[in-house]
């Protein structure tokens, strides 16, 4: 599904990748462990299209994404949830997940994953109408990997899904992914 190879990104003048291959099959949950600034958000920008690989291919379903625009690469099923639950915070709960399904037309699909995600995190549909800026750190969380849900991605990449959460709600987290 998404093969890596010697992939190199630089910050300025900084080599931050210094040849990071990875393949990832479908059905795999894959972890980057690391230090901090070891790479792993990164490697996550790099391949959703934030940031261009100065070198290294990223060869997804059979097509080269290296470089391409997010909003492409987005349109090829690759969806990132990023560090720090960045959710729209003047957004009701319910305006956040449609925003996640902002590419699609399908009417009666996105109904059904909206059900999908509420069966999941049944917190959110108790408060569809309330702005993501007012939840907790682990509701934000949810209605961010509910959001990345939304867009029905091939390849769902989580950038420090239990940052700052209760242990609680790290269990959570985790059973749903796995």
């Amino acid at each position: 599904m998404l093969n890596v190879t010697q992939l190199k990104t630089n910050y300025g003048k900084i080599e931050a990748l210094k040849g990071i291959s990875i393949d990832v099959h479908e059905g795999e949950i894959v972890t980057l462990i690391g230090a901090n600034g070891a790479g792993k958000s990164t490697t996550l920008k790099t391949l959703s299209g934030q940031l261009s690989p100065t070198m290294g291919t990223i060869v997804f379903q059979g097509d080269s994404i290296a470089g391409m625009p997010p909003h492409k690469v987005t349109q090829k099923g690759i969806i990132q949830v990023p560090e720090g639950r960045r959710i729209f915070s003047r957004m009701t709960i319910l305006e956040n997940l449609e925003m996640g399904a902002y590419l699609r037309s399908d009417k009666d699909e996105i109904k059904a994953d909206l059900d999908h995600v509420f069966e999941l995190f049944p917190r959110l549909k108790e408060r569809l109408t309330q702005k993501g800026g007012t939840l907790s750190g682990g509701e934000q969380q949810m209605l961010a990997m509910g959001r990345g849900l939304m867009a029905r991605p091939r390849l769902l990449m989580l950038d420090e899904p239990s940052m700052g959460l209760a242990p609680v709600i790290v269990e959570t987290i985790f059973e749903i992914i796995g």
